[in-house]
């Protein structure tokens, strides 16, 4: 099986920089973007998962996920947010609004992140 790529659309450089950090340190494949940039064609059918800075979240957020979820279709998507009090679970009303399985509140922890994507790819949880 091949490994698939998860990307990074993080405006903040250290922010974007710790979370791949995290996830290298488990062995996933990382690309990075800014919120404009473009994947390379041809590469979009590698992306399990897209997780995506949402710094508007109450007035753009929906319009960001759209967006996103055109470029890839096919990835699970993460949504993180410094406007959020606390992580949301995908049944939350906010979470449900987007169409996300999780809204991660920022910051936020190493152990907390990963959970996340390994719960958004279907897969175990790293261990602790």
């Amino acid at each position: 099986m091949t490994m698939q790529t998860i990307v990074v659309i993080e405006e903040d450089s250290a922010m974007r920089t710790l979370i791949c950090e995290w996830l290298l340190g488990e062995g996933y494949a990382v690309s990075t973007r800014r919120a404009n940039e473009a994947m390379p064609a041809g590469h979009d059918n590698d992306v399990g998962l897209v997780i995506v800075d949402l710094p508007n979240l109450r007035s753009r957020g929906a319009e960001t996920i759209r967006t996103v979820r055109a470029r890839y279709p096919h990835s699970a998507l993460i949504g993180l947010s410094a406007q959020l009090g606390r992580s949301m679970p995908g049944d939350s009303d906010a979470a449900r609004a987007l169409g996300l399985p999780r809204l991660v509140a920022k910051p936020c922890g190493r152990g907390e992140l990963l959970d996340a994507v390994s719960e958004s790819m279907g897969m175990p949880p790293p261990p602790a």
